[in-house]
């Protein structure tokens, strides 16, 4: 670092945000999965890893609202060959449960695909669990960058297995609380039924910006009782249109959670004019301040961001959704910093 000029233009072999951190100086370790098995409708990405990371360069390091964020250290690991040979895999067994509309009964080829399918989502599930989990660990603080959203799965349970009790806030256009939606286990679709079901350590989930959703997804939401609050778009907007000050909507939202958050950010959950190119884009959405805005208030509440995911980035042909995308994470990062005391934020 004693070289490192935070005023000028990236070298060509620096790491993500032009720094020149190493795994082993960083605090803060990103890891990238660029798995997109289950996607059902747009596709692309498996490439907003590398995509964001091509883009991070252009981020202006230095923050009007955190001190220096860079300085404890951001290292993003390379991405795993593996992860991306069973993703090829698996997304081309899921296609063909996707044409058929998930219905494969008596039809043993199409069995067959799905089992390949569902048994490659639980390989990537262990994947990062064990990266997540080691990084922990050794006292890194983790943060996953997708890929589609079925990736933070493994990184939950770790989370569980090293925090302990936590809550999610959820940023999405989707509720993504199907059951095995089209078949698929692990589904992009299902990753919040699985977390809600399965990791004890998930004391409840609130959800920001939810716009689409099937009636079986607001049975298993009104189900979960005090576990789960959901905060509509239509809902956002309607309190916006009838004046409500945005920090108090947001005030309202951090009273939901817990004294432990971990942040899972689907980017469609943001207004798509942001996110152009996204998977599943939906009408609506949260503007990029209000995003930001509703996270520093977490981190500046005392609760504790141990982690967070960032999701279904998919870079078109300019790089507007990877720059957006880069931003985004800059800033997750910033206000984790935050809440773990290792960054100030500006008065």
């Amino acid at each position: 670092m004693l070289d490192f000029d935070p005023n000028s233009a990236p070298g060509e072999d620096t790491g993500v945000f032009g720094l020149p951190h190493e795994e082993k100086d960083a605090a803060f370790v990103l890891v990238p999965v660029p798995w997109e098995a289950t996607t059902s409708y747009g596709g692309g990405t498996s490439k907003g890893p590398a995509a964001i990371l091509a883009a991070s360069g252009q981020v202006d390091l230095f923050d009007g609202e955190v001190h220096r964020p860079y300085e404890p250290g951001i290292f993003m690991r390379p991405e795993s060959k593996e992860v991306r040979a069973w993703n090829k895999t698996a997304k081309a067994a899921a296609q063909k449960i996707i044409k058929h509309g998930g219905r494969i009964e008596g039809n043993k080829s199409l069995q067959k695909a799905l089992k390949t399918a569902n048994d490659l989502g639980g390989k990537l599930n262990e994947w990062v669990y064990r990266e997540t989990k080691a990084l922990m660990d050794a006292g890194k603080i983790v943060g996953l960058v997708g890929g589609d959203h079925s990736v933070p799965y493994g990184a939950f349970k770790a989370a569980g297995e090293k925090h302990g009790s936590f809550g999610l806030l959820h940023f999405d256009a989707h509720s993504d609380t199907r059951v095995a939606y089209e078949g698929f286990t692990w589904s992009h679709a299902s990753i919040m039924y699985n977390a809600m079901e399965n990791i004890p350590q998930i004391s409840r989930i609130t959800q920001v910006g939810i716009r689409d959703f099937c009636e079986q997804e607001h049975e298993f939401t009104v189900a979960l009782g005090d576990r789960a609050k959901v905060f509509y778009d239509r809902d956002l907007a309607a309190r916006r249109f009838a004046g409500e000050p945005w920090t108090k909507t947001c005030q309202e939202i951090v009273n939901t959670l817990p004294k432990q958050v971990w942040i899972t950010f689907d980017i469609d959950g943001l207004d798509p004019v942001l996110c152009p190119h996204t998977g599943t884009p939906v009408p609506g959405g949260l503007q990029f301040a209000e995003a930001l805005h509703l996270i520093a208030l977490v981190a500046k509440s005392g609760r504790k961001i141990i982690g967070f995911d960032l999701n279904e980035v998919s870079p078109g042909e300019d790089e507007f959704d990877a720059n957006v995308g880069m931003r985004l994470l800059y800033k997750l990062i910033a206000w984790t910093f935050v809440s773990r005391g290792l960054r100030k934020a500006r008065e």
